[in-house]
């Protein structure tokens, strides 16, 4: 979710629902290194609870990024070991350290030894043409000597070549029935399952089996999906047109922040109308929160559909 679950787009999700587990998009070590720290680690209080999720496989340049992460108040780091780009393995990270538990576990238990904040792992169930359920079973077995008692697991392969990060979120066949089984063997692990998973009536399904379910593109697209009962999306716009006065005023734009609330009203009768309103250039360049409510006027009341010639 890198370049998607920015701070913008986290608390639009907060609005949305008041039990999610956040987290931030993948932040490597060297942009925390060698970057603008604040601008990658500040966040709004109303967050919480919420992630800090890191990429890297340097256990010192994690544990003192951890460091940073526990300075401003995230509530857990999480170790991405689930990320199949190309990009990311020319840093050593990532999915590529599947094939090294050892290490991993070194990360977490630096980690661990620095921050008093729990430590997460996201993480595939096979790499490449590995997918005997013994591999996984064993680099879940590994890093929890670390301390890690929290796996999220993608149901699916990382293939490290030959296919695009999205053709490994959809080519590699699910396997639910291997991240059911950790659960079985590791009774004692918080086991969460990640991948493919859509709908609520899915959700339910899967925590029968397992301890909690992780959403990405899923909550992206339709974050209503994760609504909070008796919610109404006009309260969660009311919040929005206020947060983003406040962006704009720290130096942010509107587009900032609209561009991560276009799937608020997915799959209603008038869904393409808010989506055309804020993302109309013209519109957003006025960088006036007052787009907000006449998005929703326009949606919820029929009310003008103010598009820029």
């Amino acid at each position: 979710m890198m370049d998607w679950t920015d701070r913008h787009c986290r608390f639009f999700l907060r609005q949305v629902s008041s039990r999610a587990h956040l987290y931030t998009e993948m932040i490597t070590t060297g942009a925390l290194i060698h970057g603008d720290v604040p601008r990658h680690l500040d966040f709004s209080q109303e967050e919480h609870p919420v992630a800090l999720q890191l990429g890297g496989s340097e256990p010192d340049d994690l544990a003192h990024c951890a460091k940073l992460g526990e300075q401003y108040g995230y509530d857990e780091i999480n170790l991405n070991i689930g990320c199949p780009s190309e990009r990311v393995q020319r840093g050593a990270f990532g999915a590529c350290l599947m094939a090294e538990p050892e290490l991993v576990a070194s990360c977490v238990s630096k980690i661990k030894e620095n921050t008093g904040l729990p430590v997460t792992v996201k993480h595939r169930i096979g790499l490449d043409k590995v997918d005997d359920y013994s591999f996984v079973r064993d680099f879940v077995g590994t890093v929890s000597q670390a301390g890690c008692k929290t796996f999220i697991a993608h149901a699916r392969n990382a293939v490290l070549k030959g296919l695009s990060p999205k053709e490994n979120r959809e080519v590699p066949p699910l396997k639910y029935d291997y991240v059911y089984r950790l659960k079985q063997e590791f009774p004692g692990l918080t086991i969460v399952i990640n991948g493919g998973i859509t709908t609520r009536k899915e959700i339910e399904a899967h925590l029968k089996s397992v301890d909690g379910v992780m959403l990405g593109r899923a909550a992206y697209h339709n974050p209503w999906l994760l609504a909070d009962a008796g919610k109404t999306r006009a309260e969660v716009v009311a919040k929005m047109a206020a947060y983003a006065r406040d962006a704009i005023s720290a130096g942010f734009s509107l587009r900032n922040v609209t561009r991560h609330m276009l799937g608020l009203y997915h799959a209603t009768p008038r869904a393409r109308i808010w989506r055309r309103m804020l993302s109309d250039a013209a519109l957003l360049q006025r960088n006036d929160p007052a787009l907000l409510a006449q998005a929703l006027d326009a949606v919820e009341n029929g009310g003008s559909m103010m598009m820029a010639a």
